[in-house]
């Protein structure tokens, strides 16, 4: 079950009094345990009522109120979103949250409605149906979208150069005998058990996952990764690296749209289109 934990206002939150440092990483401490079993689904804090609207409905009239709001006690200073097997569970997790206010304060519990408790006004299911389809859109707007290479069986050679050429940086990286599951049978050929199975790299600040694959296949046909760097120098190097042993395809020039841009494939394959943002001066 979904519940909102709701952390009530108390005359400090209100007067926009700011949690200690030691609160502030004490709360981290509790927010990291409840992500590491899975509980929190989000969480934010408020600022005080003074900083907030409030509009209220009357018929087809709406009157906006600026704050602050009277009955502190009534009012919201931060909330979690969490997924739990039971109330019994919340109210475990509540008792051990750090107290979130400097004086005495409440927290509230509040069970979230699930589609299933509206069956009776929803017989068809199709507002049902629709609330899904809104889901997927929203779960679709949020979706990162992050290119993965394979480079068979040169991805070890592949990331030590992007390593030198473009400053990149390995965060994980597992080989095929190092998979905590057994792989199917002939899944991975002879002489690629050592291979890389699946890293991830940063390039900037971007994240791109890469692979040696499961053969000695590695085709970049139809794409290229856009690089965009701030200065014409930064262009010029990340240019020159990545053109080593590979071809140049476009020599930097200098376009109605940028003062730098050029077109490069690397040794691996890979092509590249290297910028600098903005039109020329």
């Amino acid at each position: 079950m979904r519940v909102m934990v709701i952390v009530k206002a108390t005359k400090g939150s209100e007067a926009g009094v700011l949690p200690s440092e030691r609160l502030l990483a004490e709360m981290g401490l509790f927010n990291e345990q409840l992500v590491n079993a899975g509980v929190m689904k989000a969480g934010e804090g408020l600022k005080p009522s003074s900083e907030a609207k409030r509009i209220r409905f009357h018929g087809s009239d709406r009157a906006v109120t600026d704050g602050p709001f009277a009955e502190t006690k009534e009012l919201i200073a931060g909330f979690w979103l969490w997924e739990v097997a039971n109330m019994e569970e919340a109210v475990e997790w509540v008792k051990r949250c750090p107290n979130p206010m400097l004086e005495d304060s409440d927290i509230d519990i509040r069970p979230v409605y699930e589609a299933e408790d509206f069956a009776e006004s929803d017989p068809t299911g199709e507002l049902r149906k629709q609330e899904d389809s809104l889901g997927s859109q929203v779960s679709l707007r949020d979706a990162i979208v992050t290119p993965y290479l394979f480079f068979g069986g040169r991805c070890e050679e592949a990331l030590d150069f992007y390593e030198q050429a473009i400053g990149a940086k390995v965060v994980m990286k597992m080989r095929f005998d190092e998979s905590p599951d057994p792989l199917p049978d002939g899944m991975v050929p002879p002489g690629f058990e050592s291979k890389i199975m699946h890293a991830t790299v940063t390039m900037g600040r971007t994240n791109i996952m890469v692979s040696d694959g499961c053969d000695q296949k590695a085709k970049f046909n139809g794409f290229r990764i856009a690089l965009s760097v701030s200065t014409e120098q930064a262009a010029d190097k990340a240019f020159e690296s990545l053109a080593e042993g590979g071809a140049v395809d476009m020599p930097l020039v200098q376009t109605f749209w940028s003062p730098r841009y050029g077109l490069v494939t690397d040794k691996f394959g890979v092509g590249w289109m290297v910028m600098v943002p903005g039109k020329a001066q």
